[in-house]
């Protein structure tokens, strides 16, 4: 197993590789046999950090939810000290009104469901898939800390938070004494930068560890669609559930007018641009690991080749130019 370069999320004391594997096409995308040997080559790179979630695989209504936890579980079975686990919490487990959010009942229901598909004593990392505004903070993170406290969880994280929820919920956890949040999950790629103008910042100050998702904008920055041509039948945007939610956010004009220049600024360095983009995220100083997600094992290869890659100052300032676009909202300068 080669070296990898490992990271602590924020100032806590957990220590993640520094890219890990989103699982979120495991048991939908992927049936078992391929999820294992997706995880295999996981391993074989020496990625060590696995993220998965309690509504996986991506798409499915909630009577398949949990497949992808049981799938995990099962081949980290006999390799659980060489992994660090984070799962997720929100969506629906049922169809009564407390069989989703993050509710005390739900949470605590959740964990123990998540734990015997994982078959694990403890999650390492437990994340807030996104926040719940018809639960008050304050309930979710006691709840939150009775599960630290009884050794269910390790630390606590959460997703999709925007940078004034994320300030709510740190400030709570210091007005009550309530665990606090080690990481924040954010989406966030070279067509997709809002979350640099407050939430990367926000991290930074407090000392929250970010882990990223949405690497290659859905299959987007590898390069190969062509907005003359349907999308491939197999990508995110010709299947799966989320196919309208991927089309809205990059099949557009400009997305493929920043890939084209994109890709030559990765051919003139001689990087493929799932390389480039890799180089590009691990590049922020905030970010402690980045989800790669595959459906074939031979997709984590190119973003793995980021970790030699050093960018200088005049490659990011170019990157920079091309995408600032995707910030969104900046102040006029």
């Amino acid at each position: 197993m080669p070296a990898i370069a490992h990271a602590s999320v924020g100032r806590s004391g957990l220590k993640v590789s520094r890219l890990c594997l989103g699982t979120a096409t495991l048991g939908g995308q992927c049936d078992e046999d391929l999820s294992f040997r997706i995880l295999d080559h996981a391993r074989e790179l020496g990625i060590s950090f696995i993220d998965t979630a309690d509504k996986y695989p991506l798409g499915s209504g909630y009577e398949e939810a949990g497949v992808t936890e049981e799938i995990v579980g099962r081949w980290i079975a006999s390799r659980r000290p060489d992994v660090v686990v984070a799962t997720k919490v929100h969506g629906p487990t049922g169809t009564m009104p407390w069989n989703g959010g993050l509710g005390r009942r739900h949470l605590r229901e959740a964990v123990e469901a998540s734990l015997r598909r994982l078959q694990i004593e403890a999650i390492d990392l437990y994340q807030l898939h996104r926040p719940d505004p018809s639960t008050p903070i304050e309930e979710t993170l006691e709840t939150l800390t009775d599960l630290v406290r009884e050794g269910k969880i390790l630390y606590a994280g959460c997703s999709n938070f925007l940078a004034y929820q994320l300030a709510l919920a740190l400030g709570s956890s210091d007005l009550n004494g309530f665990v606090r949040f080690t990481s924040v999950q954010p989406r966030y790629n070279m067509l997709f930068r809002q979350v640099e103008r407050e939430l990367l910042p926000l991290c930074e100050e407090k000392g929250i560890g970010v882990v990223t998702y949405n690497l290659l904008a859905g299959g987007m920055l590898t390069g190969k669609h062509d907005p003359t041509r349907p999308p491939d039948p197999s990508s995110r945007f010709a299947t799966t559930g989320a196919v309208d939610i991927y089309r809205e956010r990059y099949w557009h004009d400009e997305a493929f007018a920043a890939v084209s220049r994109l890709t030559q600024v990765a051919e003139r360095l001689s990087l493929t641009l799932p390389t480039l983009a890799c180089a590009w995220v691990l590049h922020q100083p905030t970010v402690s690991s980045v989800l790669l997600g595959a459906t074939r094992p031979e997709q984590l290869d190119l973003p793995f080749a980021a970790l030699e890659v050093s960018l200088d100052d005049a490659t990011l300032q170019e990157i920079d130019g091309i995408t600032r676009v995707f910030r969104q909202g900046d102040a006029v300068q």
